[in-house]
C-alpha cells in the first residue's frame, strides 16, 4: 500500500468568516498501513454537515472539549467506505462501513471517533447510508417522532427546511398528520418544499418579511418549532408558541461561524407562560437505536414515499466546495460527495 498515492485535504488555516478552498491544502502521500486493532478503508462517499465548521474554526485542538483539529491534519467528516485491509477483529475486507474518516482516498482507523464505525447492511445503498439512514436521518426521525412529540393536526414550523435534516423532517412531519410551514433561503428551495416535500406553506427568509409571513401562515400560533438555524427566527417562534408548545433544537447553522457567539434567545420566558418545552438532540446519541429508525425509514424509502433530496458533488477535489455550499446556501437537501477513483484505484 505504501507505493500507492493517497490524495488528501489538510487544514491549512482556520476559518474565520467564510469557508473557502484556501482554508485547506491538497497533498499526496503514501497510503498508510493499518496497525494492530486498525483497518484501512477506501472512502466512497463523504458527508458535509454544518457542525464541521466548528472543528476548523476552533483554535485549541489539544483541548478535548474544543473538538478542533490541528493545522496540517487531514480534514475529516462522516463517510461511507469499503474496508481494504484489516487488523481489527470486527471489520473484514470488502465490508461497507459508516464511520468517521478523512477527506482522502484512504483512511486508517480503529473504528472510533465522533461516530463509531459500523457495518452498512448489504441492501442499503451507500448514499442512503450516509444520508437518509445516517446521522441526518436519525436526527430527523427522532427529532420529529420523539423530541417534538407530534399530535395530528398540530402546526410545525421548521427552519432550514430544505437542508439535509430539514428536508427529511418536513416529510416525516407530514406523514404524522402535521401542518408544516418550511423556512428556507431561496425560491428554488421553497418550490421544492411545496412541490416535493409536501409543505403546507413556505417562507423565503431572504426575500419575505418573516414575522408577517408567520402571522399569515400561523394565525393561531405554533405548536412545534424545529430549529436547524439557531438565528432570530427562534425568538419569533417563541413569541407565537401555543400552550404546551415544543421547540426542537437541532442545529445552529447561522451561529457556528460567529465569534464571539451572539447572545441567545430573548423570548425564552415565553416557555413559562405557555407551559412550553425546549429540548436539544444530538445525532450520535441515537446511533445505538439506528435499527429502530431503519425499520421505520427503509420501507418509506423503498416505496418512494420518502424522497431524500441529495445534492451530490463528484470527486475529492470538490470537498472544500461541498462544505462551503452549506453556508452559501447553494445546496438543496443533503450535501454529499461521491469519490472519484484514486490513482491506481
Amino acid at each position: 500500500m505504501t507505493s500507492m498515492v493517497n490524495r488528501r485535504w489538510v487544514l491549512a488555516r482556520r476559518v474565520e468568516d467564510i469557508v473557502t478552498e484556501s482554508n485547506f491544502r491538497w497533498e499526496e502521500a503514501p497510503v498508510p498501513e493499518p496497525g494492530e486493532g486498525q483497518f484501512l478503508v477506501r472512502n466512497l462517499w463523504l458527508s458535509f454537515d454544518p457542525t464541521q465548521l466548528l472543528i476548523v474554526a476552533r483554535g485549541d485542538p489539544s483541548a478535548p472539549d474544543e473538538g478542533g483539529i490541528p493545522l496540517g491534519s487531514v480534514m475529516h467528516s462522516i463517510a461511507v467506505s469499503q474496508v481494504v485491509a484489516s487488523r481489527h477483529r470486527e471489520f473484514a475486507p470488502g465490508e461497507i462501513v459508516h464511520g468517521h474518516m478523512g477527506w482522502e482516498d484512504y483512511t486508517v482507523t480503529d473504528g472510533q471517533g465522533f461516530t463509531p464505525a459500523y457495518r452498512v447492511p448489504d441492501d442499503v445503498p451507500p448514499n442512503w447510508a450516509i444520508g437518509a439512514l445516517g446521522l441526518t436521518g436519525l436526527v430527523a426521525y427522532f427529532g420529529v417522532h420523539e423530541v417534538a412529540r407530534p399530535r395530528r393536526g398540530e402546526t410545525l414550523v421548521i427552519s432550514g427546511a430544505a437542508g439535509g435534516v430539514g428536508s427529511i423532517a418536513t416529510q416525516l412531519a407530514k406523514f404524522e398528520g402535521l401542518r408544516v410551514i418550511g423556512i428556507a433561503g431561496s425560491a428554488a428551495k421553497c418550490d421544492w418544499l411545496t412541490r416535493e416535500a409536501g409543505a403546507d406553506g413556505v417562507i423565503n427568509y431572504r426575500s419575505e418579511d418573516v414575522p408577517q409571513r408567520l402571522n399569515e401562515l400561523c394565525p393561531d400560533g405554533i405548536d412545534i418549532f424545529f430549529d436547524n438555524d439557531g438565528g432570530p427566527t427562534l425568538d419569533l417562534a417563541l413569541e407565537r408558541l401555543r400552550t404546551g408548545g415544543r421547540v426542537v433544537l437541532c442545529g445552529a447553522t447561522s451561529r457556528y461561524a460567529i465569534r464571539p457567539p451572539p447572545p441567545g434567545p430573548v423570548n425564552y420566558l415565553a416557555l413559562v407562560m405557555v407551559n412550553g418545552r425546549m429540548e436539544g438532540l444530538l445525532g450520535r446519541d441515537y446511533l445505538p437505536r439506528r435499527a429502530e429508525a431503519y425499520a421505520a425509514l427503509l420501507p418509506l424509502l423503498r416505496s418512494g414515499r420518502l424522497r431524500p433530496k441529495e445534492d451530490v458533488l463528484v470527486g475529492l477535489r470538490e470537498a472544500p466546495r461541498g462544505l462551503a455550499r452549506l453556508y452559501s446556501g447553494d445546496n438543496i437537501g443533503k450535501q454529499l460527495l461521491r469519490m472519484d477513483d484514486p490513482p491506481g484505484g
